[in-house]
């Protein structure tokens, strides 16, 4: 199942293989996928009985916390202030970036220099963003490491004082130009096609060239939109705000984002049952350095989907409603897939609980029953409303196959009938990969056993589908970070710490070479990062996920976040 983004339909070679096509180069980079993983300070997770199954140590208070991080030491306490300042060293390279104005990382926005968003015109070199954005993920992802390792040996900080940095750098994004790709600039056009009377779904950007907003993408210039009606409401909204001023536009569409952004980490940091849990969803979504600078900083709309699915999520996976309960949760995951088609996955998380007991169960039978009917209703009408052409470019977009995934490498071999293998190839991957992820995924003990198993089925979907689907950008693995805080700590966590930072150092940036201006001697940052050594690396994180899965017994539950 893909995620609707303008980079999924006939994208230009700087993201995808095109058809029976492959490039030249080959794959020069060799990965261990478990090496990373082997040992995790304190072993408190681990999978299937290895060593890492014990209770986090430190002397957990009466809510399982060490406060103010009293029960760890010396070197906890040192990994976790690490860890904040490479957190800090990070947001500060994301937003410099942003804010010295247009360069490779960011396109520049038409329209009146006094309306927001915001930056100088300093006009920085390639060499100088291109690098500050990739020790920005280096040390942020190490920062993030740093710090889950130290509250596994003990370490604890509050967590609100980090929710409150981290939604002030996410509004200082969004009063700041979007940087890493150009795809905002296809939002604003999309909304203005809709708000002009022009249906987006048939109509492209060269269509309307003469228009200032539709006429502004630097890419996809001849797609029609991909995305959810729900998707295109909210950037019918923007437009209607900005009017013929791409800036304003994209401002109002950056708003959307953070209020989204803000609303999930809300969600996650209300479920959580303790101190231990609010960290938690801190440092996986609200402070985390790398989901700021793509969701917020970036401004993708793949976060206007998270917010329902994580919500919808949570109210099924509540033991107490019933059928209601039910139908409002699919209602919610309904309105996140009618925004991204992957959103659909986690209401495979509680519709697989709820089948297992539909024999014995008749409330799990009305529960079943009303979560489809919730959903399956919701995008329905999204989609009847959005007219006939709304889902025409889902089927073009399932056969790309983009350069930073294991299937490049498959690709690159000029196979016959090669989207056909691809196509047959990740769906058995993936079938095979939940199955395994399920198994051993931790299990929180606060929810009943049915609910906190239909959470895990549910991060098991999602992670099964960002580690083995042929197109795949750093932005979507939102829905896995969002979903697997809701569970224990655990080794996926770095694993799917290892698979964001992979994708984000191959779009260095994720826009096509001759828009962005890139240096010929910067070229290399495509044929052999992005289209070489990533696949190799992500192969080995695919790799270690199924050999984890497949060898380890069944995860016991462990407490929740």
């Amino acid at each position: 199942m893909k995620a609707a983004d303008p980079a999924e339909h006939r994208p230009p070679g700087h993201r995808t293989t095109p058809p029976n096509t492959a490039p030249a180069h080959s794959a020069a980079f060799a990965a261990d996928g478990g090496a990373a993983f082997a040992a995790v300070g304190g072993g408190s997770a681990g999978c299937g009985g290895a060593a890492g199954d014990g209770p986090v140590p430190g002397g957990a208070a009466r809510d399982g916390v060490v406060g103010g991080g009293a029960g760890a030491g010396p070197a906890g306490r040192g990994l976790g202030v690490a860890g904040l300042a490479g957190i800090a060293v990070s947001l500060v390279c994301f937003l410099l970036t942003a804010l010295l104005g247009p360069s490779v990382f960011q396109p520049e926005l038409p329209g009146p220099k006094g309306q927001p968003p915001f930056s100088l015109t300093a006009h920085p070199s390639p060499y100088l963003v291109i690098g500050l954005v990739a020790f920005g993920t280096v040390v942020g992802a190490a920062g993030l490491l740093a710090c889950f390792l130290a509250v596994r040996r003990g370490w604890r900080v509050r967590a609100f004082p980090l929710v409150v940095v981290g939604m002030l750098v996410a509004a200082a994004f969004t009063f700041m130009p979007p940087v890493g790709s150009a795809d905002h600039l296809n939002y604003a056009s999309y909304g203005r096609m809709g708000a002009t009377g022009h249906d987006p779904y048939t109509t492209t950007a060269s269509d309307v060239a003469d228009d200032p907003v539709i006429g502004a993408p630097e890419e996809w210039r001849h797609t029609p939109s991909v995305y959810g009606p729900v998707a295109t409401a909210g950037q019918v909204v923007a437009s209607w705000a900005g009017g013929d001023s791409v800036r304003l536009t994209v401002f109002v569409l950056g708003l959307e984002n953070l209020l989204a952004f803000g609303l999930t980490g809300l969600i996650l940091y209300r479920t959580a049952r303790d101190r231990a849990g609010r960290l938690r969803s801190a440092l996986m979504w609200t402070c985390n350095p790398l989901l700021l600078f793509h969701m917020v900083g970036g401004g993708h709309n793949d976060v206007l989907a998270t917010a329902p699915m994580l919500a919808g999520l949570v109210l099924c996976t509540r033991t107490a409603g019933g059928p209601a309960r039910a139908f409002l949760g699919g209602v919610l995951i309904g309105f996140g897939t009618a925004i991204k088609l992957p959103a659909a996955l986690v209401g495979g998380g509680p519709a697989w609980t709820l089948l297992r007991r539909v024999r014995a169960d008749g409330s799990a039978r009305r529960s079943l029953a009303a979560l489809v009917a919730g959903s399956v209703a919701t995008v329905a009408l999204a989609y009847v409303l959005a007219g006939p052409h709304s889902l025409d470019q889902v089927e073009r977009a399932s056969r790309m196959i983009s350069l930073a995934t294991p299937w490049h490498l498959v690709a690159v071999l000029h196979v016959p009938h090669l989207r056909t293998i691809v196509k047959i190839g990740w769906v058995v991957v993936m079938i095979v990969l939940v199955w395994a992820l399920a198994r051993v995924l931790p299990r929180p003990d606060g929810p009943d056993e049915r609910q906190a198993e239909a959470r895990a089925v549910a991060a098991a979907l999602v992670l099964a589908w960002l580690l083995a689907a042929p197109y795949e950008l750093p932005w979507y693995d939102a829905f896995g970070w969002a979903v697997l805080a809701l569970l224990p700590w655990s080794r996926f966590d770095l694993l799917l710490l290892a698979h964001t930072t992979a994708l984000s150092l191959a779009y260095l940036p994720a826009r096509g070479p001759d828009p962005a201006r890139l240096p010929d001697d910067l070229h290399w940052l495509i044929s052999v990062v992005r289209s070489g050594v990533i696949p190799v690396l992500l192969t080995a994180l695919l790799a270690w996920a199924l050999w984890t899965g497949l060898r380890a017994r069944p995860r016991r539950r462990r407490p929740a976040p």
